[in-house]
C-alpha cells in the first residue's frame, strides 16, 4: 500500500509542477493562432502540389527508361 502511496504522490507532485510550468508560458492570442494556423494549412497544401507533380514528372521519366 505503501508504493501506491508514493507513486500517487510522485504522480500528483509531477502535474503540480507541469500547471506552475505552464503558467509561465506565452500563449498566442487567437489572432496569431489563426495566422499560424493558415501559414501551416498553405505549407502543407503547396507542399503536397510540389510532391505530386515532382512523383508525376519522376513517374513519366521512368516509363520512359523503362521502355
Amino acid at each position: 500500500m505503501g508504493k501506491i502511496q508514493a507513486w500517487w504522490s510522485a504522480v500528483r507532485t509531477f502535474f503540480d509542477e507541469v500547471r506552475v510550468e505552464l503558467k509561465k508560458c506565452s500563449w498566442p492570442s487567437w489572432g496569431e493562432l489563426k495566422e499560424s494556423t493558415l501559414v501551416v494549412i498553405f505549407s502543407v497544401v503547396l507542399l503536397g502540389v510540389f510532391v505530386g507533380f515532382s512523383d508525376l514528372v519522376l513517374n513519366g521519366i521512368l516509363r520512359l527508361v523503362i521502355k
